[in-house]
């Protein structure tokens, strides 16, 4: 242990993501205890740039998000209490390191578990500040023997621990350059649309009721009351009444021209296409009829659909 670093380990997932590990891995590099790359086997040299940085690289396949990072967190020779779960289009700001190091310089609280951090969302270059989409908080610095992984998730992956839990006051940065074309966006929200389909449908086969007071809680639970609401709502009808209320209600509108293009191409459009694919998975194999469809590997690797603004 670097007595001059802090007490966090940080764990990057990453595959061909040469335009974005530079700086995700600026932004710890100098303070964190041991930075981990666990990479499925990119081919555009984003291995070479993490390891340029000072990362030790890792190579595993790839299954599904969730299963990725049970296999990081259980593998990796991570030698602190604490990790960063990091993917590698997010960084730091400056504000959010000053503020870990000051939270951790004396060996990080007693009483948490866990780190929600907020979430800056970047696209096309502009920050979506409104919509619901800001401030947006994930758990992603935590205990690492306090941790769990839902692995029934599909597209995404959702940490949660098992104790008290607290907020940082400054900002993860997410942008990601592999999607600066709306083409590369779209794409992958196509695939991601019949993963999310599927898992939806398995969620109402064994969906269990969340209290009311999860809203007053912290954010993950919120996140489960609002899920177990949307799928209450009728198909078809449940993106319109979203994108209304992102882009109006919650003044979407603000967030300018690119605002516009996101809102209505995540609240709606993806959100329409979800529908469609439930509709169509439903005709052709029955609610109860679906079976185990592991996601093809190359389907969930581009990007997280919970970062995205599931509800």
């Amino acid at each position: 242990m670097n007595p001059d670093r802090l007490p966090i380990s940080v764990v990057v997932l990453t595959h061909d993501e040469a335009r974005n590990i530079g700086d995700c891995l600026a932004s710890v590099g100098l303070w964190a205890q041991h930075v981990f790359v666990v990479d499925s086997g990119s081919s555009d040299g984003t291995v070479a740039l993490a390891e340029r940085a000072g990362a030790s690289v890792v190579t595993h396949p790839f299954e599904t998000h969730a299963r990725q990072w049970r296999w990081a967190l259980e593998s990796l020779p991570i030698a602190t209490e604490w990790v960063l779960a990091l993917d590698a289009d997010q960084r730091l700001t400056p504000e959010l390191q000053q503020e870990l190091e000051a939270r951790f310089r004396s060996g990080g609280p007693a009483d948490v578990d866990g780190f929600f951090l907020n979430r800056r969302q970047i696209f096309r270059g502009r920050w979506i500040r409104h919509g619901g989409y800001y401030p947006k908080y994930l758990l992603k610095l935590f205990r690492r023997g306090r941790v769990s992984i839902d692995e029934t998730d599909l597209v995404d992956h959702h940490f949660v621990v098992a104790g008290a839990t607290a907020r940082c006051r400054h900002d993860l940065i997410e942008d990601n350059r592999n999607e600066a074309a709306i083409a590369a966006w779209t794409a992958k929200h196509n695939r991601y649309a019949v993963l999310q389909a599927r898992q939806e449908l398995r969620a109402r086969a064994r969906r269990t009721r969340v209290p009311l007071r999860a809203i007053l809680s912290h954010p993950d639970d919120r996140v489960r009351w609002l899920k177990q609401h949307w799928m209450s709502l009728p198909l078809f009808v449940r993106p319109c009444l979203y994108v209304t209320y992102r882009y109006v209600l919650r003044l979407g509108v603000l967030d300018g021209r690119e605002g516009f293009i996101f809102h209505v191409l995540q609240a709606f459009w993806y959100r329409l296409l979800v529908d469609i694919n439930i509709n169509e998975q439903q005709m052709q194999a029955g609610p109860a009829a679906l079976g185990d469809a592991a996601p093809a590997r190359n389907s969930l690797r581009e990007g997280r659909s919970d970062r995205s603004g599931h509800p």
